[in-house]
């Protein structure tokens, strides 16, 4: 899937495609730094929520939808002031908890970028109920804003009452609050440490059992996924699910893919190879390494 710049920004307001018309020339990859969205600010007369939700065709435009055909497009707003963009990514012919909604993927992004916490979600649709339980999950939860066009701004309590998080089940830190796992590895391969360095990053406070995946294509580029557990369990995003979002941000095809590399502990409680391999598979002919680590 490449998405040529016009089509990227052809349902967005004037004022916002004159400015990404003029300065998006590198990779994009559904990320706007805190100074680009002040330029852009200052470009459109647009600022803080109504910014990000003017940019919303721009998010649900990625999205990769064969089986809904119900393109979702999210926004996170790190605390940091930046934006990062996401959208529902489904598999063709795969079940579908394999899909990735597009509040993960935008958080996903976030996070990957190097976010700890977010002050708001913008989203084109209301979020379904997976998707108000993986936000529950993040750090800074009780402070986030949820976004929509028609309904305004609401705190994630507003659509999530009576939530069950992490607290329930002892856990005292969120998604995206930085993580410190011990994994080691001897392999100087550059894609295993990239790996190696994710899953040591990764958020799995339930199961002891940190994973992450990376994929290379076949001009070099490398794309991540962390695992990313949930108190809810079923609401978790497995790393390969978070990789591929990544490369479909980045408007890779997945016909690139030329290496993929799953890397967990050997002290897990759960083993992500059968639901990485299943869903690898879908997309790419290419097999799973898989390295255990102590």
């Amino acid at each position: 899937m490449k998405i040529d710049t016009q089509s990227l920004i052809a349902d967005l307001p004037d004022t916002l495609a004159k400015w990404f018309a003029q300065r998006l020339r590198r990779p994009f990859v559904g990320q706007l730094s805190a100074d680009e969205r002040v330029q852009l600010e200052q470009h459109s007369g647009l600022s803080g929520e109504a910014l990000a939700l003017a940019l919303l065709p721009m998010a649900a435009t990625l999205s990769i939808a064969p089986v809904s055909h119900f393109k979702v497009g999210a926004i996170a707003i790190g605390r940091s002031g930046a934006l990062y963009l996401g959208a529902n990514l489904e598999l063709q012919g795969q079940t579908l908890f394999h899909s990735v909604h597009g509040e993960q993927s935008a958080i996903s992004n976030a996070w990957l970028a190097g976010e700890t916490g977010l002050e708001a979600m913008v989203i084109n649709a209301s979020p379904c109920g997976h998707c108000r339980q993986f936000m529950n999950e993040l750090q800074y939860a009780d402070q986030l804003k949820v976004v929509l066009p028609e309904q305004g701004s609401q705190s994630l309590s507003h659509y999530l009452p009576y939530a069950f998080g992490p607290t329930d089940l002892g856990i005292d830190t969120g998604l995206m609050a930085t993580q410190q796992h011990q994994l080691t590895c001897a392999h100087t391969d550059p894609v295993i440490q990239l790996a190696l360095q994710h899953a040591n990053a990764s958020y799995a406070p339930y199961s002891g059992s940190p994973s992450a995946v990376v994929l290379q294509t076949d001009a070099g580029q490398c794309f991540a996924g962390r695992y990313a557990e949930n108190a809810a369990f079923n609401p978790s995003l497995p790393p390969m699910q978070m990789a591929l979002s990544a490369m479909a941000l980045a408007q890779i095809p997945f016909s690139a893919i030329r290496r993929a590399v799953l890397l967990q502990s050997a002290q897990g409680q759960i083993d992500q190879r059968h639901s990485a391999a299943g869903a690898l598979a879908t997309v790419s002919d290419i097999g799973l390494e898989t390295i255990l680590v102590e």
